[in-house]
């Protein structure tokens, strides 16, 4: 056949940008490339990996912050028909190593921030081959070894490759996910998912070449939740943050006039509650919060600086973005309501297939209230768990993708997570929704962050309960907490059951490698006989 055969490939979210003349650029630090510029330097490091000698199917990992040699790395690896890994440098030197490993990395491009990480490691590595260093000074120590450094490794390759054409179903990005128990486990996306997923959530956040886009959620965290792709295939000015530091953040957000970011909500309170906060005109920025539920709370105090807020829901294995809550003020009632609707999963975004079922996969009623876990289709699922054949038939059975998390759709189509499922509190004969806890806790004025777990009840299974910062100069009691879900249960927003037994003051609550709370430690950590202390 004479016809081109269009393949869905990565390389082709460059062509918009081009042909259309972005104005834009791409900022990192005191960089700024125009995008032939941006183009140009894809084309360098691809001909420099492929003199490199790396293969099609090959793995190269990177570790980096969040940079625009990540957005090449993005671009150029999976152009090559070879896989992108992109490593988590906030897990643990073992677990780094062991996911290195898993992939068979051979190629690494390595900040040298982390060389004490590979130092430590090095000798423990059975894959790595090459290695390829950036230096924010571009100067290397001596005696480093490797393919020297990121700008003088590119500065001889050809700005004009040729990238080819292969099999939109061939595999571009690998990284790890970590769970409760157990190795972490890969998670893979071919070229074909992550275009659609591209196309998707362009069209569903109206996505056009005047958003200046700010990433806050890390790019080897489920490739910034695919943005970068989408900032890129129209053609938007991109700001790329390195290492999320409150306040360069927020001077980023002021110089460049950010108009699109996303983060967990713990970021967001990093942000609000930092001193050069009062100083940054937050107007005219559109956020959306993932990775953890949005707290009321913390969707009332963006929206009070001027935050256009909203939750959206995905997980590491679906590419991520399933559903999302950005609304008009026009579409609800109410204030009240405004603030309901922007802190639920939202709604599911074009070609997603999700229900809510029983455990025998029986559909439960879109009523709000009747509870089940999340299941989901869309074309841009990963297929698999790399090498984890058991694991991989437990996330698939039954022919849905098992989000493993609990929750409710209402009437008008919008999905509400209530809990993960190994985190559902179940006390009395009753499940009490620790989201839900967390949301009501959070509005305490007094209250600057809070997680709800269930500990162990020998009259009742489990009882809740909450582990809560409060904010600088405020008093608060356990009582002051307890009377806060109180109010709410005799208003029937929550059961009597949900009022916490426990509660716990804390300094600080632990967080995962990606900013989520960590309940799994939380549960290891506190007991009935440390309530109330600090």
């Amino acid at each position: 056949m004479p016809a081109y055969d269009y393949q869905l490939l990565i390389k082709q979210l460059l062509l918009t940008p081009i042909s259309n003349k972005s104005p834009r650029k791409i900022v990192y630090g005191d960089r700024r490339y125009s995008y032939p510029e941006f183009r140009g330097r894809v084309g360098k490091l691809g001909s420099a990996l492929t003199k490199l000698g790396v293969q099609r199917g090959e793995t190269v990992a990177v570790m980096d912050w969040d940079s625009n040699r990540y957005l090449e790395c993005y671009f150029a690896i999976p152009m090559l028909g070879a896989v992108l890994q992109t490593v988590n440098v906030r897990l643990s030197p073992e677990q780094v190593t062991y996911c290195l490993n898993h992939a068979e990395a051979k190629t690494l491009i390595c900040n040298l921030e982390f060389l004490p990480l590979y130092e430590q490691i090095r000798a423990d590595l059975t894959s790595v081959e090459r290695i390829v260093w950036i230096s924010e000074a571009g100067v290397l120590p001596e005696g480093i070894g490797g393919a020297g450094e990121y700008e003088d490794f590119i500065a001889e390759g050809d700005p004009e490759h040729a990238f080819p054409d292969f099999d939109e179903n061939t595999r571009a990005t690998l990284f790890y996910t970590t769970g409760t128990t157990g190795l972490p486990k890969g998670v893979s996306f071919t070229h074909r998912q992550l275009v659609l997923h591209t196309l998707v959530t362009s069209g569903t956040f109206c996505f056009s070449q005047e958003e200046v886009y700010l990433p806050i959620t890390p790019m080897f965290h489920v490739h910034a939740w695919g943005m970068p792709y989408v900032a890129t295939m129209n053609g938007c000015q991109q700001v790329y943050p390195g290492r999320y530091l409150p306040d360069n953040l927020l001077r980023l957000i002021r110089e460049e006039k950010a108009t699109f970011s996303h983060c967990v909500p713990t970021i967001l309170q990093m942000l609000l509650s930092a001193p050069s906060s009062q100083d940054t005109d937050l107007r005219g920025l559109r956020m959306v919060i993932g990775g953890s539920a949005l707290p009321r709370a913390l969707c009332e105090a963006a929206l009070a600086r001027g935050i256009n807020i909203f939750a959206g829901y995905g997980m590491s294995e679906t590419c991520p973005i399933l559903t999302v809550a950005q609304i008009h003020p026009d579409q609800v009632e109410s204030k009240d309501e405004e603030i309901v609707t922007r802190t639920r999963a939202g709604q599911v975004v074009p070609l997603v297939d999700l229900r809510i079922v029983d455990p025998d996969m029986h559909d439960v009623p879109d009523d709000g209230t009747t509870a089940g876990e999340v299941v989901v289709r869309t074309p841009w699922l990963t297929q698999a768990y790399y090498k984890d054949e058991a694991a991989t038939e437990a996330l698939w059975a039954g022919g849905y993708l098992h989000t493993q998390d609990v929750g409710v759709v209402t009437p008008k189509g919008y999905l509400h997570i209530t809990d993960r499922i190994k985190d559902v509190i179940k006390t009395g004969g009753e499940w009490v929704s620790s989201v839900d806890l967390e949301s009501i806790i959070s509005q305490h004025p007094g209250v600057a962050e809070v997680a709800v777990i269930g500990l162990p009840d020998s009259k009742w299974g489990e009882r809740p309960a909450a582990i809560v910062v409060t904010r600088a100069g405020s008093s608060v009691a356990e009582s002051d907490i307890k009377d806060q879900v109180l109010r709410h249960a005799e208003s029937g927003v929550v059961s009597k059951y949900a009022v916490p037994e426990h509660v716990f003051f804390v300094s600080e609550i632990p967080k995962t490698s990606v900013g989520k709370l960590n309940k799994k430690s939380l549960r290891q950590s506190y007991t009935v006989e440390s309530a109330g202390k600090v």
